[in-house]
């Protein structure tokens, strides 16, 4: 694992920094089950199309690095940009999807029968899955890992001229839908239990800009598409969340 030297209670905490969440694209099995940390889960089609839009969506970006979780669908979604971005990609292991133990490669359709489920879906700080992680742990892992980021990202910056604002620094992250989730309700000092309200769609960018005072949300689940396509699923019309994250406006028709 690539974990950032400077640990954020060493160095003091920069003045801003940004950081750019990025969802994997789309696989065969998001939507329809839990891929979890199950290997070998690659970009379709569909996915490898939106890598290559997010990419031209990212062009001119200047950032300082850009991190995927391991699991191959975030290295590939953070392959698709990284030649745009003229960056390296670096591994960090906390930002890999949720341990979704026994439950990972099963169908959403069978996980609401669980008695877990409606732990998940209304108290999700509470939840651990069989055999596998709590979204608390998951939650505190991502959080610990964008804090050591933001300094390691903060420190390279270089000092301003004189009489030029300072731009804030950014960095992009390619990570899971839960992970994202977590990461940003800790952003808008969000209970855990109420990060199922958010939504993170397969390809979005979730901007965040950390300063010394509080974070700022620049934008969230940010896909590039008209904004018709923000409009609820079946599900979510229901009050239910899409546990790892869903497949987003990609599997709306097949949702319906």
């Amino acid at each position: 694992m690539a974990t950032p030297e400077a640990q954020h209670g060493s160095l003091p905490a920069p003045e801003a920094v940004t950081l750019l969440l990025v969802r994997h694209g789309m696989t065969d099995v998001t939507g329809p089950k839990l891929a979890g940390r199950t290997p070998g889960v690659h970009l379709n089609d569909t996915g490898r199309a939106q890598a290559a839009d997010l990419a031209r969506r990212l062009e001119g970006l200047t950032a300082t690095a850009l991190i995927s979780s391991p699991l191959e669908r975030c290295r590939e979604t953070a392959d698709a940009v990284a030649e745009r971005l003229g960056l390296p990609v670096t591994t960090d292991e906390r930002f890999i999807e949720c341990d979704y133990g026994s439950w990972t490669g099963r169908s959403l359709t069978e996980l609401p029968e669980e008695p877990l489920w409606r732990v998940v879906q209304d108290h999700p700080s509470a939840a651990r899955f069989p055999g596998g992680e709590s979204l608390a742990t998951a939650s505190a892992r991502a959080v610990e890992a964008v804090r050591d980021w933001n300094v390691r990202v903060g420190q390279q910056a270089p000092e301003p001229d004189d009489d030029a604002p300072r731009v804030p620094p950014v960095y992009v992250v390619c990570s899971h839908g839960d992970i994202i989730k977590a990461i940003v309700a800790d952003a808008l000092g969000m209970h855990l239990d109420l990060f199922q309200r958010l939504r993170v769609d397969p390809c979005s960018v979730t901007s965040l800009t950390y300063t010394r005072s509080r974070p700022f949300i620049n934008g969230i689940n940010d896909t590039g598409e008209a904004l018709a396509a923000g409009l609820p699923t079946a599900g979510e019309a229901k009050g239910e969340a899409a546990v790892g994250g869903g497949a987003g406006v990609s599997g709306r028709t097949e949702q319906a």
